[in-house]
């Protein structure tokens, strides 16, 4: 196959970092404010923005806490994890490596006697209809490194006991959460948002603070995990006052990010964007015969994490079959045109493209004829 000519203009799909946004560059962290405690009027100002401009963007209930946390999404997960479970038995759901675990860490680490795993293989759904919400429930919305979501939710209980812990960090800015489902939600900047890492986002609902309130874990809670202190809330965690010391640059940068969504039309135009770049895969996909998507069923269907595998059609057998992937990603690496889009190390081998909003769509309909001539260079046809 002849080498396409159009390439895209920005080859930035991995799927973590993701790619910053259309039109990003070092003058968007003019604003930062370094060499100052974060503990400064100004510094604090910039923290609480964040938290004030995050909630207004996704529509979270006032009544709902949201606050900046360390380590990014998993410092975000653990801290719910080691804070909240134990009160009651716990439902973990697993369909992914992330999602797998927090189920080893729930068995092992926290070693909790009561304990529900409920799981499938990757591109599937455990399912959801067995899920009893009178206890905890812990999964991820988006499963990252499978390309499989949940589809709505529905299979949550409005008047459910227990709490739910979510996830979210490869869907919340590009796919709608209910957040009258949700008790505990996480994200980190360096997904949807193309921020930089090392920071999470926790959100927990007027619930997950009771029981924060009200139940004392039996093991010991490391500084960074403690989100009360005589038995209240502390709520300078939720006002921009951090646990620990942020990178104030990583701070303004994802400020920047938030404007630009803003700007762009808010949350709507973020999930369309994301949308958009699933739709010029799937038609691809449609017309192709070597490829597939890894999850089958288009309702659980991720539109960030997209995860493709070799089909049936493909010709490649053995060792060459399961090498593609990797052969096409570093074929596409060296040519510029597509960087990080090899399957993740523990997935079924495969391809996986990031497409969150600040991925533009027209980079993505441009990627897909290189994809074909990279298979044509791997495989001989």
């Amino acid at each position: 196959m002849t080498q396409p000519t159009v390439r895209p203009e920005r080859p930035f799909f991995s799927s973590g970092p993701c790619s910053k946004r259309p039109g990003w560059s070092w003058s968007c962290l003019e604003g930062a404010v370094l060499g100052r405690s974060h503990r400064s009027g100004e510094g604090k100002a910039k923290l609480k923005a964040v938290i004030d401009e995050t909630k207004a963007l996704l529509g979270i209930p006032d009544d709902y806490r949201v606050g900046i946390v360390p380590a990014s999404d998993t410092g975000a997960v653990e801290m719910a994890l080691w804070s909240l479970l134990g009160e009651r038995g716990v439902d973990m759901l697993a369909w992914e490596s992330f999602g797998k675990g927090w189920v080893t860490d729930v068995q092992k680490q926290l070693k909790l006697d009561d304990v529900r795993v409920l799981e499938a293989d990757y591109g599937l759904l455990p399912d959801l209809a067995a899920v009893d919400c009178d206890r905890d429930v812990v999964f991820t919305w988006n499963g990252t490194t499978s390309g499989v979501k949940v589809p709505n939710g529905d299979w949550i209980a409005a008047n459910r006991a227990g709490l739910t812990i979510c996830d979210a960090t490869s869907a919340v800015f590009a796919m709608e959460l209910p957040w009258d489902k949700l008790d505990v939600t996480t994200w980190s900047w360096q997904k949807v948002l193309g921020g930089e890492g090392a920071h999470g986002m926790i959100v927990l609902s007027p619930r997950a603070v009771e029981r924060l309130e009200n139940y004392v874990p039996s093991w010991p809670l490391p500084k960074i995990f403690r989100m009360t202190k005589g038995g209240k809330l502390i709520d300078g965690i939720f006002k921009g006052e951090t646990i620990n010391t942020p990178s104030m640059m990583a701070v303004e940068d994802v400020l920047d990010a938030l404007e630009w969504a803003k700007s762009i039309g808010g949350l709507k135009e973020m999930i369309a964007r994301s949308e958009k770049n699933l739709k010029a895969v799937a038609n691809w996909v449609e017309q192709t015969e070597w490829i597939d998507f890894l999850c089958a069923d288009p309702a659980t269907r991720s539109n960030t994490a997209i995860c493709l595998k070799l089909s049936d059609a493909c010709v490649l057998d053995g060792e060459e079959r399961s090498g593609a992937p990797k052969k096409i990603s570093q074929l596409l690496d060296k040519e510029g045109v597509a960087f990080d889009i090899n399957g993740y190390r523990d997935a079924p081998a495969g391809l996986r493209l990031w497409g969150g909003a600040t991925v533009e769509p027209a980079d993505m309909e441009a990627l897909m004829p290189w994809l074909d001539w990279a298979y044509g260079e791997v495989s001989g046809v």
